[in-house]
């Protein structure tokens, strides 16, 4: 009896501390609802290698590569002259290799690029505009630009970086600046230039050398299993870095590494091995002296020789199926592992608006490149945080649709992912067994279970300040069904998009705010709830740009509504 009344008084001081949902799992990974597939498009003009969604115009950017000059879309009248393909020649590409496309209607709108964009990187701006960098040829050394208007088309500079940028990993930082990291044959870092400057050196970087698999000295087969590093920014302002298989923390003001990790047993993680990370959501405590936990999650993968094996002989070996998460602004942290439903390689990992983490896309077998995997692993999964060690996966409703390499995925302001990509081959192959796929799907999430729509919140859009300023409160009112919103079942999220490629999702980051107050005074005469939250305290913990801000209660997420903090 003792026990039990130490046990219900420890609840309830839980709850009235507002602890308790870093103590209780919301009942979301409970419901019944697996999730839902709809297909919305047969055709979205390129196959989907990189996307992201542009605030302002919510439309979801989408481009692959021009080296194959060809596409579903041609260049319409008003975005010719054709390109030249090929200066030797003469030869002319007249196809789009990039696209705006509307969500709500599957709309295409034709966009022209230059320079060759194959495996390449980016992040929004200040201002929501895009900067991208690199690629192959005579884009790898290539900084291009698109502003969100419905008119705009890409800006290129084909010599602003001092080393290719082919396979490299975009931050944006503090100051709302870039720095792109690695990349095939470029073990360095650089600051992005403002646009239409041009960098002279580039900063060599160890941790990329150092993490560069080679088969053996007998055969020098490059497996590389160092490109696309992860890139996370922490709230401390330093840089979590991680390369195959190890990872530190670097200060960038001062180029120097402050910390260093231990190395993640079980196999490599970055490209071709190319497995899933983020930064896990960041809880944001009330008070300026409050310091904010950061963890970051690392899944799926390959042997670090899975590449050699299948580019070799096509022997696709099994994908990894453990995670490891780890404390990253905390000293002698380690990697606490953890083991997915299935194997995992070049899937998408997105962070959901209710705190959540989606898994999807990849193969159960074999690599990134052309040809390299097996398997396709249709079943995205669920990852909850907090959830019990051991139950913290749930398998999802499956896919029909192989999303195999070169796909991406999207989270969308209405709480669905956008799903499209997946090109196994160097070109546009219709008929092989994993085709160039056009299609394009979005997965509803179990928090989208038609029997939990009453407890989805209504931000009232006309009544919210979209434009916030770190460290003030801000007042998110909405209406509900409900007479009380419980405090402790109520989250105010704000979401910055990912820009998703080859497994990696860059600059992906969702803030839990502080919550102050939950008045419901006003909702006997008006159905709203005003509810007060505390703004990020800087850019080290947000930085400077748009961001998607849901209202969270019982785990069920409202639609989400812009804001731009700077």
């Amino acid at each position: 009896m003792v026990t039990i009344y130490k046990l219900l008084c420890f609840l309830s001081l839980l709850f009235v501390s507002g602890y308790a949902d870093e103590f209780l799992n919301v009942p979301i990974g409970l419901t019944n609802f697996n999730g839902q597939w709809e297909l919305v498009s047969e055709n979205s003009g390129v196959s989907a290698m990189h996307a992201i969604l542009l605030p302002k115009l919510n439309k979801v950017l989408m481009y692959d590569a021009t080296v194959w000059r060809t596409s579903k879309i041609p260049l319409p009248p008003e975005k010719m002259p054709c390109r030249i393909a090929n200066e030797e020649t003469g030869e002319l590409d007249c196809w789009c290799h990039s696209v705006l496309y509307d969500y709500e209607t599957a709309k295409l709108t034709a966009l022209k690029i230059e320079h060759d964009t194959w495996c390449s990187s980016g992040g929004l701006t200040v201002d929501g505009n895009l900067v991208g960098t690199g690629g192959n040829g005579k884009g790898a050394n290539t900084v291009r630009y698109l502003s969100t208007c419905e008119k705009c088309d890409w800006r290129e500079y084909p010599a602003s970086l001092a080393d290719p940028r082919w396979y490299s990993t975009q931050v944006t930082l503090p100051n709302g600046g870039f720095m792109v990291f690695g990349g095939r044959g470029a073990l360095s870092y650089e600051y992005i230039p403002t646009e239409g400057q041009t960098n002279k050196n580039p900063t060599f970087f160890p941790l990329l050398q150092q993490t560069r698999d080679l088969l053996n000295a007998q055969t020098p087969f490059v497996i590389e299993n160092n490109l696309y590093p992860f890139v996370h920014l922490s709230p401390d302002g330093n840089l979590f870095i991680f390369s195959n298989n190890r990872s530190i923390l670097l200060d960038p003001k001062i180029n120097t590494v402050v910390r260093e990790f231990p190395v993640l047993p079980g196999g490599s993680r970055n490209y071709p091995a190319s497995g899933m990370s983020v930064l896990l959501p960041l809880r944001l405590k009330l008070g300026s002296l409050k310091k904010t936990n950061a963890e970051v999650l690392v899944c799926g993968g390959a042997p670090w020789d899975s590449f050699y094996y299948a580019e070799t002989q096509k022997k696709f070996l099994p994908a990894l199926q453990d995670c490891g998460r780890i404390q990253i602004n905390e000293p002698n942290s380690v990697w606490k592992i953890e083991k997915m439903p299935s194997p995992r390689v070049m899937g998408d990992m997105m962070i959901l608006p209710n705190a959540d983490v989606l898994m999807l896309n990849g193969a159960k077998t074999g690599t990134s490149a052309w040809n390299d995997a097996e398997d396709p692993n249709f079943a995205p999964v669920l990852y909850m945080p907090k959830g019990l060690s051991g139950q913290r996966f749930k398998e999802l409703a499956p896919s029909t649709i192989p999303r195999m390499y070169h796909s991406s995925a999207v989270m969308l302001p209405d709480g669905k992912v956008l799903v499209a990509g997946s090109n196994t081959h160097d070109g546009y192959d219709f008929n092989a067994k994993y085709p160039t796929e056009l299609r394009v799907e979005k997965f509803s999430p179990p928090y989208l279970d038609p029997s939990l729509a009453g407890l989805r919140q209504q931000i009232v859009d006309e009544l919210l300040d979209k434009v916030i300023s770190y460290d003030k409160q801000l007042s998110v009112k909405v209406r509900s069904n409900e007479p009380i919103l419980n405090k402790n079942e109520v989250k105010v999220t704000m979401y910055a998009p990912a820009f998703t490629t080859h497994g990696i999702s860059m600059n992906q980051r969702l803030l839990i705010l502080g919550l102050v107050d939950v008045d419901s005074n006003a909702w006997i005469q008006s159905r709203v709830h005003n509810l007060i939250v505390k703004a990020p305290r800087s850019g080290e913990v947000a930085p400077p740009g748009y961001y998607l801000l849901s209202v969270v209660y019982k785990g069920v997420p409202s639609s989400s509504i812009w804001v731009q903090i700077k």
